[in-house]
């Protein structure tokens, strides 16, 4: 037996988890969303859904390939030439990246909006109280004056100056059904999720295949590089990207295992 074989995804902090540990993505994800329900923020579907994306993480190698990379790149060049940027923050964004989705919005002047599809008060304040205790000042999210056309669950609710007119929206971890009404509405989208072959990714403009732990970390910092670029190296960035070739590299990956 070796010492990561007594290594239980049980674990009361994160920071007993080794970070040297073969599987410690995959542990740090399940602690942070069992943790995440336990505060009200993340419903039990969201385990479920977790346990799905780490299927797919585990054949892709569970690191960043690099048209994930490329996604990111120009997922960050998209916010920063955004008029209205916005990050739609789920109730397992929010336990799995709080800190980092804060440190996003401050590099890119994005709004933060709670969006939920299991909607509640409660939840939406809990994520709320969430976010500000990793940083986030201003939170959106909480008034849901307006609605997404085309929706009839709870996740059409939105607060008219946030996602309702945004022009360009970071949904990661998102319903296919919601992610296709936002783009009907001609917003631009950036999506994380790690089944290429799910209906997000394929109507995103900027679908990133890659683990939300990684993949948030690695915009803002493309962000804060990118900084003082002007508009017209960001649109070079962003004409670059080949969507269709990022999907195909991504599911070559995942089939094959190369």
């Amino acid at each position: 037996m070796t010492e990561y074989d007594t290594v239980s995804a049980d674990v009361e902090h994160e920071e007993e988890i080794p970070e040297d540990h073969p599987r410690y993505q995959d542990l740090l994800t399940r602690h942070r969303i069992e943790k995440g329900v336990e505060k009200g923020i993340t419903h039990l579907q969201g385990m479920h859904a977790e346990g799905r994306g780490s299927a797919f993480d585990y054949l892709l190698g569970e690191a960043t390939i690099p048209s994930a990379a490329a996604a990111e790149r120009a997922a960050a060049a998209h916010l920063l030439c955004a008029d209205h940027p916005v990050l739609s923050i789920n109730g397992n964004v929010a336990a799995l990246v709080p800190g980092e989705m804060t440190a996003l919005a401050e590099a890119t002047g994005a709004d933060l909006e709670v969006n939920l599809f299991n909607r509640t008060p409660e939840r939406i304040e809990a994520i709320a109280d969430h976010l500000r205790e990793h940083g986030a000042e201003d939170v959106k999210g909480l008034e849901a004056d307006a609605r997404i056309p085309n929706l009839d669950h709870q996740r059409a609710k939105v607060d008219a100056d946030g996602i309702y007119e945004a022009d360009v929206v970071l949904v990661p971890l998102e319903d296919g059904d919601r992610a296709e009404a936002l783009n009907e509405m001609g917003k631009t989208e950036i999506v994380i999720d790690l089944n290429p072959l799910s209906r997000s990714p394929q109507v995103a403009e900027i679908p990133i295949v890659d683990n939300i732990i990684r993949a948030v970390p690695n915009m803002t910092e493309h962000a804060q590089e990118l900084a003082d670029a002007d508009e017209e190296q960001l649109r070079a960035i962003i004409d670059d990207f080949d969507r269709d070739a990022a999907l195909e590299d991504a599911e070559d990956r995942i089939r094959s295992g190369v």
